[in-house]
């Protein structure tokens, strides 16, 4: 309810993550905020029984490759180039600069940056252009799964 005594539906409830403590973290609007930089194409929070929340990234490829650039960064593929510890570390102060008023367990605490754009045709997106969350983290279980390494499961 807001401050007028309205309802404010803020996700649909199958795509909420429900983190190891029991909070409960509608993805959506964080991921809307986080893609409005020019740096980013898709985000994809997960962290389903999970203790922390997390993100796959897909960078926009264009922005970063001309910020590389201008910071003289070489690379000469996209998996170079997101390899390089200077693109991570832009791209965690990216996501924790674009969502600074979050409560602490709905922060995205690790990110991990895909190689490619999402799409229909892989099955990661609906006809309307919908993340299909199953599929994406089927596909990337062992990036994810990186992202919690050292961290007991729930």
């Amino acid at each position: 309810m807001d401050a007028d005594g309205y309802l404010r539906i803020t996700d649909r409830k199958k795509d909420l993550i429900v983190t190891s403590g029991g909070k409960k973290i509608a993805p959506q609007p964080i991921e809307n905020q986080i893609k409005t930089s020019p740096f980013v194409s898709e985000v994809v929070m997960v962290g389903n029984r999970r203790h922390f929340p997390a993100a796959l990234v897909v960078p926009r490829f264009d922005t970063l490759e001309a910020w590389a650039r201008a910071k003289g960064l070489g690379f000469a593929t996209r998996d170079d180039l997101l390899s390089r510890s200077e693109v991570l570390a832009h791209y965690e102060r990216l996501v924790d600069e674009m969502t600074p008023n979050l409560a602490q367990f709905e922060k995205i605490k690790k990110i991990a940056l895909l190689p490619r754009e999402l799409s229909g045709e892989a099955g990661e997106l609906t006809p309307t252009l919908k993340v299909k969350r199953k599929v994406v983290e089927d596909r990337y279980r062992d990036v994810i799964d990186r992202l919690y390494e050292g961290v007991s499961a729930a």
